[in-house]
C-alpha cells in the first residue's frame, strides 16, 4: 500500500487542532491541506469527527527478549503497543544477555527488524566495567545509554563513583538514568524484614524505595551531569521534591539535563496496592498521594519533559508470588494514550499537551530523525482516536503476552481506530496487518 489519504482529520500538531486532509506516499507524509479529496490513493480513511495524533513515541519499554521471552518478547509487545498508538518504542538493555557490549546490542536490532510491528531503537547498557564498549556506541543510530544507578538484572547495577564519573565525563550522546540511592533502598529493606518478615503487605514498598532514595540518586545524577556538561535525561521521576531538579525557563531543545514522567504514576497511587497490590510493584514505587498530583503540575509547567510507560511485563504467576519475591514491572505500552486521553476528559491537560509530551518532545529530547511530528516529509507515525467511543479493558482485547494488565476491567472514553507506522497501516479496528515491520530509528546529533 504505497499511498494512504486520510480525509477530515482534527489534526492534533504544534499546539494547533485543525481540520486537515493528510495525503501519504511511500511511508512519508506527502501532503497536508484543507482538501485532498481529488487525490487518488490506494486506501481512503475517512476520519469526519476523529483526531489525528502524531504516533507515541515511547522512550522506555522493557520488552524482554533476549532470554526473558516468557514473560514477552519484542514481537508481541511491539504489537500490543501499536494497538494502542504507540508507534516507536526504545527498549531497555537489561534483558539477557545483558547488552553490555556491541554485539549483543546488535543481536537485539536484528530481532526488531524481523518482528517488530512498531519502529523501534535500543539501549547500549552501562555497568560498572564496559566503559570501552560504552563509548564504541553509534550517536546516529542508537537512542542512548542506560544506567542504573539502582538495583537491575545482572550486572547493571553501576554504583562506583569512579564509573559513573567516566560515563558522564566521556560519553557523547545522551544518558539515561535509574535514579534509586542503592544503600537506601538495601537499609529499608533490612529494617522491614526485621519488622514484617517473610510476606508484608505490597503497600510498603513505596516506603521502603522511598522518596529519599529516589531524590538522593536523582540529585547525584544532576550534580553529575552538570559538573560535566553531560546530556542527561533521568527517568520515570515518581516524586513531588524531584521534580524542583528541572529547569523549565530554557527550551527544551537547548536542556542538557531532561526528565521523564509514566503513565503509572499519574495515574495510580499508594491508595491502590489496598486492591492491585503486586500487580502495580515497581521500581521506582508508585508514591503517596499527592505525588501524581505533582507531577503532573511539573509536566505541565515543563520541568518534566516526556511521558513514557516503562512497559515491563512479568507473568501472571510471577506477580502472585509473596512481596519479596514477586518481580517489580507492569505492564503498559498499550494504554498510555488512552490514559492521557481519560486526564484530557476530565480537564486535566489539553490534547495539544498530550500531542507534545507524548510525541514531539520525545522526538526533540532524543533528536530523532523525521519523526514525531504531523509534517510534511516526516515518516507517517499516525493515530487516529475517537473520543465518542470507548475502550473497556479486558482479557479478551489484551495483546501483551502476560495476558493481565492493572487496568482490567477499566472503561476509557476514547478509543484507538487506526495506526500507522512508518506510513504502513499496521492497525485497523482491531485488524493487525503485519506484512511490514517497523524502522530503526536515526538521530540528528
Amino acid at each position: 500500500m504505497n499511498t494512504i489519504l486520510i480525509l477530515n482529520a482534527q489534526v492534533v500538531n504544534e499546539g494547533k487542532i485543525e481540520i486537515k486532509d493528510v495525503f501519504i506516499k511511500d511511508g512519508f507524509i506527502d501532503k497536508i491541506s484543507t482538501d485532498l479529496s481529488n487525490l487518488q490513493a490506494d486506501k481512503v480513511i475517512d476520519a469526519n469527527g476523529k483526531y489525528l495524533f502524531p504516533g507515541v513515541i515511547d522512550d522506555q519499554v522493557h520488552f524482554r527478549e533476549p532470554g526473558l521471552t516468557h514473560k514477552g518478547c519484542i514481537h508481541s509487545e511491539a504489537r500490543a503497543g501499536v494497538a494502542g498508538g504507540v508507534t516507536t518504542f526504545m527498549e531497555m538493555p537489561n534483558t539477557v544477555p545483558n547488552a553490555l557490549n556491541q554485539g549483543f546490542l546488535a543481536d537485539k536490532y536484528d530481532i526488531a527488524a524481523r518482528t517488530s510491528l512498531a519502529n523501534y531503537s535500543f539501549y547500549m547498557g552501562a555497568s560498572n566495567d564496559n566503559i570501552e564498549e560504552v563509548l564504541k556506541t553509534n550517536i546516529h543510530n542508537v537512542c542512548g545509554i542506560k544506567v542504573f544507578m539502582g538495583s537491575s538484572t545482572g550486572n547493571m547495577l553501576v554504583d562506583n563513583e569512579k564509573t559513573l564519573e567516566n560515563i558522564f565525563s566521556k560519553s557523547p550522546m545522551l544518558i539515561a538514568t535509574h535514579c534509586e540511592d542503592e544503600a537506601t533502598v538495601r537499609a529499608n529493606t533490612e529494617i522491614y524484614k526485621q519488622r514484617f518478615g517473610d510476606n508484608p503487605h505490597p503497600r510498603v514498598h513505596p516506603e521502603i524505595r522511598n522518596i529519599e532514595a529516589c531524590y538522593k540518586s536523582s540529585s547525584m545524577a544532576v550534580e553529575l551531569a552538570k559538573r560535566h556538561n553531560a546530556r542527561l535525561h533521568i527517568l520515570h521521576i515518581t516524586t513531588g521534591e524531584e521534580t524542583h531538579l528541572f529547569r523549565n525557563d530554557i527550551p527544551l531543545k537547548e536542556k542538557r539535563i531532561t526528565s521523564e514522567v509514566c503513565v503509572h504514576h499519574l495515574y495510580f497511587d499508594a491508595r491502590d496496592y489496598e486492591t492491585l497490590g503486586n500487580q502495580i510493584k515497581c521500581n521506582p514505587a508508585v508514591k503517596a498521594d499527592g505525588h501524581k498530583q505533582q507531577l503532573l503540575e511539573a509536566l505541565l509547567d515543563n520541568r518534566l519533559d516526556v511521558i513514557a510507560t516503562d512497559h515491563a511485563p512479568h507473568t501472571w504467576q510471577e506477580k502472585q508470588n509473596s512481596y519479596w519475591s514477586s518481580p517489580s514491572g507492569l505492564p503498559m505500552v498499550q494504554h498510555p494514550l488512552n490514559i492521557m486521553l481519560e486526564f484530557y476528559q476530565e480537564g486535566k491537560i489539553s490534547l495539544e499537551r498530550i500531542a507534545e509530551k507524548m510525541a514531539h518532545a520525545v522526538a526533540d529530547c532524543f533528536q530523532i530523525s523525521k519523526r514525531g511530528y504531523i509534517r510534511e516529509g516526516y515518516w507517517a507515525d499516525l493515530v487516529l482516536v475517537d473520543l465518542k467511543d470507548k475502550t473497556t479493558v479486558s482479557k479478551d482485547n489484551i495483546y501483551y503476552q502476560c495476558q493481565w494488565s492493572p487496568l482490567e476491567g477499566k472503561t476509557f472514553n476514547s478509543i484507538i481506530t487506526h495506526t500507522l507506522v512508518s506510513g504502513h497501516l499496521a492497525f485497523e479496528k482491531g485488524n493487525f496487518d503485519e506484512n511490514v515491520q517497523g524502522k530503526r530509528l536515526l538521530f540528528e546529533r
